[in-house]
């Protein structure tokens, strides 16, 4: 999400894998035409929070926004801008050359942003955190929020909105996807770094930009509370889960979490991991092949009446856990921030879901540029990495961002830029389409 909190990771002497120089002859030239003819994507972006920006959305450069949804005051803002702007059918995205039109210009993302998830209360479990009642509310909030809010100012509690159950919230995302097939599951994730806002003083209630859509900070002093990792954990694990049960792609936040985010996530598909073979395995398996097909005689023998011979290795079972596995089968690592050994975790064979790594220079650049980022997108395989702006707005300052981020991978990558362009096109249809 725009404007989240970025990490302070020490540099890591990583290795790179592209000649610097080749990099700046390739794609390095400011002046280089922008190939939008071959379809720019913007994998995760939040225009809904400025809805007067909306209408320009159809006279934007990019081809597509993948628009998320964060909260309460979102969800239906982004089924409306859906329904207008949504791509409904996913050919228009696979066309050549790929058309422009007021319609088939976004795709929709729902679901529920860590910085939110204190609002939401478990209501599956045997004892909830809120029963109801207005002293049930300081309960909750004191049981998910860190410091206990009671212990600090008891009305702070008070002034927040009463918590939502987790299933309602759940049954109203179904319904959500199912209107539309597309429609990815986001934004979600985990954020150690974030703090609740203060509640409103008369003076910030006055002074309120109008313009925005509600329930973001909107300019207020931070908090000390944050919320459990616990309590977001069980948030996210929720509509991890419910993105498996329908077939449907994830945008994942994570903000100082890394370790816990990825464990979080695999612990969706454990027991139906990919199976791995060693060198060994392979040998024996292409040994135990060649012996099996060049033995006709022996094969017929051991037809007629079975004999004792050698056991011809077979590879093991995959997925052979119990039941289908409730994991998205294709996660987004939004503006990712970790580091290159964080991101061969993901990337292990034995991970069943698809995971992409995406950047944005809101987030992962800024100002003073970040050599950490610049290892991490050199190392990620090309079929893996996506672009997108993060931005609150849609309009010409999306389309810049978008530009800006384009040329900075394809500088990274050693890349042209439409080859870049291209390749970037095609991981974002593969990554929301599974195509």
């Amino acid at each position: 999400m725009c404007l989240q909190h970025s990490e302070e990771d020490p540099e890591l002497n990583l290795p790179q894998n592209s000649d610097d120089n080749l990099v700046r002859n390739v794609s390095g030239d400011p002046g280089e035409p922008f190939p939008w003819d071959a379809g720019v994507f913007d994998a995760h972006c939040h225009p809904t929070d400025t809805m007067a920006s909306i209408s320009s959305i159809p006279a934007m450069k990019a081809r597509a926004l993948t628009v998320m949804s964060t909260r309460s005051q979102d969800q239906e803002l982004v089924c409306e801008v859906a329904s207008k702007h949504g791509v409904h059918d996913r050919k228009t995205l696979l066309s050549t050359p790929l058309a422009f039109t007021d319609q088939d210009r976004i795709v929709p993302s729902f679901g529920w942003h860590p910085w939110f998830s204190y609002q939401l209360y478990d209501d599956t479990v045997s004892n909830p955190t809120y029963d109801g009642t207005p002293a049930g509310k300081i309960a909750h909030y004191d049981q998910v929020l860190a410091p206990t809010p009671s212990s600090k100012d008891a009305s702070f509690s008070s002034g927040l909105c009463d918590p939502q159950p987790l299933s309602e919230f759940l049954r109203e995302t179904r319904r959500r996807l199912e209107k539309f097939p597309l429609a990815l599951v986001g934004e979600i994730g985990l954020d150690k770094a974030f703090r609740l806002p203060t509640t409103w003083t008369s003076v910030e209630e006055t002074n309120r930009e109008g313009s925005l859509t509600p329930g973001g900070r909107e300019g207020r002093r931070l908090s000390p509370y944050r919320v459990q990792i616990a309590h977001q954990t069980t948030i996210l694990r929720a509509q991890l889960e419910l993105a498996g049960q329908m077939g449907r792609p994830v945008s994942v936040h994570g903000v100082q979490v890394h370790g816990i985010l990825y464990d979080t996530i695999a612990s969706c598909w454990k027991g139906h991991e990919k199976e791995v073979l060693s060198r060994r395995q392979k040998h024996q398996i292409a040994t135990g092949a060649e012996d099996f097909w060049s033995d006709t005689d022996e094969d017929s023998d051991y037809d007629a009446a079975p004999k004792k011979k050698k056991d011809k290795p077979q590879k093991p079972a995959v997925g052979s856990a119990k039941g289908p596995g409730l994991f998205p089968p294709r996660i987004c690592l939004h503006s990712y921030s970790g580091h290159v050994e964080q991101v061969k975790v993901y990337l292990h064979p034995s991970v069943p879901a698809k995971v992409y790594f995406s950047f944005s220079t809101a987030i992962n650049w800024g100002s003073s540029g970040n050599e950490k980022t610049d290892d991490v997108v050199r190392a990620i395989p090309d079929n893996r990495i996506l672009v997108e702006s993060d931005l609150h707005t849609a309009g010409e300052q999306m389309d810049n961002n978008l530009e800006e981020v384009c040329r900075k991978i394809c500088q990274l990558k050693g890349w042209s830029l439409r080859q870049g362009v291209e390749i970037l096109g095609h991981n974002w249809r593969e990554f929301v389409l599974g195509e």
